[in-house]
């Protein structure tokens, strides 16, 4: 986690480092350059910044901002000058390629400051030859808070998250949280209790994180704050409370109370005034596009904690690459907006089986449809990011291109609309977007169309972005900017005829400007009557005569002033059109969400019809019933390379109506032969099916999955002191205290880190508790073949492997999972597929003999068989026995010779007391 200190100007965040060039730069001295003054006069405001100084063509960064800047960026650090005696140290970045830069400090989890000029040099000089140029910062640049199309994501939302915390009690509290997407105007709160934190940071995988210093510095949450990856900021708590959170709110909406928004929680509202302030803060003014703040009941979601997400690979790899994930498997969406929703759909499966049943129903209408399918993604396809260009325009950051891509999209949105009007009924989902995309303002793309030029440049600032003929002043003003030569030929030739001069020319030099020279012998007739009325002398030479002209000057000036004036007409025609957008602001966002809603069924749709995904069935049972579950990342790789995947059925529904609890299915065979995928495939199925996509299988039907536990792999945390077996076992723990009954429990070789029988008990114990108290379904991988028993004296634990074969000494895996139980392991066959030396392949095989012989000599899984089954802690004691009555167990115990006893007779005599009790 990244802390900075709370701003005096600003609350922020970023590198702690960030922070600590406060501390490096000086206070004003008795002596420095007013130059240098204004850099520490401004940095002293933007403390916990890197200050950006704009000095012409660069932006300059003094002292440890530059030292800092310069590690981040791997750029040149040089020195200006001296301050007190030391030489300044100094690095710089070209205003032009500004961004990139920005992108990898704001990646680092920098602040930046952007100081620019605010006045022209002109009006300095004017004050004294040393005067500075004003200047003054313009923007704060945070992780959560930045709109540039260059350093977003097209596909990934950009969120700043705001936390606070209502106390329920001495020991208990509820924390609301509120995140916003600047760049989107998505404005979401919530609230959770602290165990479900974590949980729901991974789900909104925010850029950004600002709380109150009291809750920052809890100790209690302490370890939590070191845990979180994105920047973190404590905030000063003065104005963060619940009352002055809605005064702010009301006041940004403009109403006079929040209920028309929806009912909020004390903790909801002050996360939400908390995130607004930081918002208005940063953006110094401006006035982002956001929509009012949306409830978000964390119920509503199926619950999926950060190590599950990591090892399921849904929406990266354990590299941290997006390629590779479930997410980059399924994306075939057309539009940024539409990657957006599927990736955060996919984050947070839904847990109503009615709305499930509403997204299914769009995509399948898809998949019957083809020819409509195919329209839409082609329509689509023409749909820039309207969410962002919007929230750029409104913070005065928008370019032409931003205005053109609201045109085009509005054109293609009402495109779309007709397209789905004559498609006949349409499922709910379907039939609400067409409805939207219908209602935006027809008038708005041609008023846009007509102005905009069809190349446009990025910055409005560049010009030439408004259409010929679109405007007469500024077509004249832009033919003296271009075309000023013709203007002054056409000039020079009117001149001539009219004074009877053909040797008359119009020159240009830097003193006198523009000129009329003529012959020395016409010259003098300019000085006489009638012409000297309209030409005045201006120098003599010795063989020719030079004079201006009232029209000439006035001309000259326009030209000067041409390209100024040309630019500031079209900067008016800009906020002008701007204007006009931002009147359809809420139409235009509504239009933006509908448009990925569709993005998102039709990408959806395409997949499962190219992939041959069918539609689960989803209830409120607790049935998970698969055939011909595949997975499909992994099928994706194997297509890739011309390799079938070979498909496996799954059943971890109750065995009956009488059933506790759903399935525990206990899975062995070799490394290699496909358990861990099989039992990842089944988890992405469950999320598939709730985010409302079809399934890679025959068939699924599953009953809602509330919570989604994995522990799949094996990894260290030594930063934390963890060894791989203690992460495993924290892992498990969480699983083993949080499942429910309509969880679905991904286990795989749990109590492998440890010593034999340490492990061996440990996964013999947790399936029991899985049984016994979680009652969940569950998949259960292991290589304690041992464990198998448990199918034969458990209700609802079934076997089953992984089938593999032999041929000329040589294991040939099938990737079948079939019922049953593996007798090997075919592990020293593994190690020899991945290269281990022959002499150590044949020792390996040489101590497995007489392992496996000592085995047959004194068995352990006959000891392991006869264990006694798990006791519920919650099983009640029985009743003392009434005086006088006889005791058949005590007096079984009294008639037991424990010295003579063989283990074996022992075990045997346990379960004959266990009848008795």
């Amino acid at each position: 986690m990244r802390h900075s200190p709370p701003p005096d100007a600003i609350s922020s965040s970023g590198q702690a480092a960030s922070g600590q060039a406060a501390a490096t730069a000086p206070a004003v001295p008795e002596r420095v350059t007013p130059m240098m003054a204004q850099y520490i006069e401004i940095k002293a405001a933007n403390p916990d910044c890197l200050l950006f100084y704009r000095m012409g063509d660069f932006y300059e960064l003094f002292f440890h901002d530059a030292e800092l800047a310069s590690r981040t960026l791997g750029i040149v650090l040089t020195k200006r000058g001296k301050h007190q005696g030391d030489d300044i140290p100094m690095c710089g970045v070209p205003v032009e390629r500004a961004d990139d830069y920005l992108q990898r400090l704001i990646a680092a989890g920098h602040r930046v400051a952007v100081c620019e000029q605010t006045e022209d040099p002109a009006e300095a000089k004017k004050r004294g030859a040393k005067s500075v140029v004003k200047r003054d910062v313009v923007r704060l640049v945070t992780p959560g808070t930045i709109t540039e199309e260059r350093l977003l994501e097209p596909g990934r939302a950009s969120l700043l998250l705001a936390v606070a915390r209502r106390r329920t009690g001495e020991a208990a509290s509820l924390y609301g949280l509120a995140a916003i997407d600047i760049s989107t105007g998505r404005f979401t709160v919530m609230e959770t209790p602290q165990e479900r934190l974590a949980i729901e940071f991974s789900r909104l995988e925010p850029r950004e994180i600002v709380c109150p210093d009291a809750i920052h510095d809890d100790p209690e949450l302490k370890e939590f704050w070191r845990e979180v990856a994105v920047p973190v900021t404590p905030l000063a708590r003065d104005g963060l409370d619940a009352a002055s959170a809605e005064r702010r709110l009301k006041e940004f909406f403009g109403v006079a109370t929040l209920d028309a928004f929806g009912s909020f929680s004390r903790a909801e509202v002050a996360a939400a005034g908390a995130a607004l302030a930081y918002v208005e803060r940063t953006q110094l003014g401006a006035r982002p596009p956001l929509s009012p703040p949306v409830r978000d009941s964390g119920s509503a979601t199926m619950l999926i904690d950060a190590a599950t997400r990591a090892n399921l690979e849904l929406t990266r790899t354990l590299s941290g690459d997006r390629q590779g994930s479930l997410l980059a498997a399924i994306d075939r969406t057309v539009t940024p907006g539409g990657a957006r929703l599927l990736a955060e759909r996919l984050a947070g499966p839904l847990t109503d089986p009615a709305a499930i049943g509403a997204r299914h129903d769009a995509v399948a209408l898809l998949v019957d449809q083809p020819a409509l399918r195919e329209d839409l993604r082609r329509a689509l396809g023409k749909v820039p990011d309207l969410a962002r260009a919007l929230a750029r325009l409104s913070l005065d950051r928008g370019g032409p291109r931003d205005l053109a891509a609201l045109g085009a999209g509005l054109d293609a949105a009402r495109e779309i609309a007709a397209m789905l009007a004559r498609s006949g009924d349409l499922p709910v989902d379907l039939a609400r977007a067409m409805r939207t995309l219908g209602a935006s303002d027809p008038d708005l793309p041609p008023s846009l169309n007509e102005a905009l030029a069809d190349e446009l440049p990025l910055n409005r600032r560049d010009g030439r972005f408004v259409r010929e003929e679109y405007d007469a002043t500024l077509d004249e003003l832009r033919l003296l900017q271009v075309d000023s030569r013709k203007v002054i030929a056409q000039l020079q030739a009117r001149y001539a005829g009219e004074t009877g001069c053909r040797t008359l020319r119009i020159k240009h030099n830097a003193m006198l400007g523009y000129f009329v020279e003529v012959p020395q012998a016409a010259g003098e007739d300019f000085l006489r009557d009638p012409w000297r009325a309209t030409f005045v002398h201006r120098q003599t030479m010795s063989d020719a005569m030079r004079f201006s002209s009232v029209e000439l000057g006035e001309l000259e000036a326009k030209i000067a002033s041409a390209a100024d004036r040309a630019l500031k007409l079209e900067l008016a025609i800009f906020a002008r059109l701007a204007e006009l957008v931002l009147a359809q602001a809420e139409p235009i966002k509504a239009a933006a969400q509908a448009l990925a809603e569709l993005d998102v069924a039709a990408a959806l749709a395409d997949l499962a019809a190219s992939e041959g995904w069918t539609r689960p069935q989803i209830d409120d049972s607790a049935a998970f019933a698969v055939a011909g579950g595949r997975h499909p990342v992994v099928e994706a790789a194997l297509k890739r390379d011309g390799k079938p995947f070979v498909a496996n059925d799954t059943e971890l529904s109750p065995p009956g109506p009488e059933a506790k609890g759903g399935r525990i299915c206990l899975i062995t065979g070799p490394n290699m032969a496909g358990k861990s995928t099989f039992l990842r495939q089944n988890a992405l199925i469950a999320v598939l099916a709730q985010m409302g996509a079809f399934v890679p299988a025959e068939r699924a039907h599953i009953g809602i999955v509330d919570r989604l536990f994995s522990r799949v792999g094996a990894a260290d945390d030594l930063a934390r002191g963890r060894s791989t077996f203690m992460v495993e076992m924290v892992e498990t723990a969480a699983i083993l205290n949080q499942a429910g009954p309509r969880a679905l429990v991904i286990l795989d070789e749990i109590g492998r880190g440890t010593a034999t029988f340490d492990g061996l008990s440990i996964a013999w114990a947790a399936i029991e508790h899985l049984h016994e108290i979680n009652r969940c379904r569950s998949l259960f991988a292991t290589h304690y073949h041992e464990l198998t028993a448990l199918g034969d004296r458990l209700e609802r634990v079934a076997n089953a492997t992984v089938r593999v074969t032999e041929w000329k000494g040589e294991v040939v895996f099938l990737h079948e999972v079939v019922p049953g139980a593996a007798d090997r392991s075919y592990g020293i066959q593994v190690a020899k597929l991945a290269g281990l030396p022959p002499a150590v392949v044949e020792r390996a095989r040489a101590i497995l003999g007489e392992l496996e012989k000592t085995e047959r000599e004194k068995p352990v899984a006959s000891l392991v068989d006869d264990l006694p089954l798990f006791a519920a802690p919650q099983r009640r004691q029985p009743p003392a026995p009434e005086p006088g009555a006889t005791d058949g167990l005590r007096e079984a115990l009294d008639a037991l010779e424990l010295d003579e006893m063989t283990p074996r007779e022992a075990l045997e005599a346990l379960y004959r007391l266990k009848g008795l009790a």
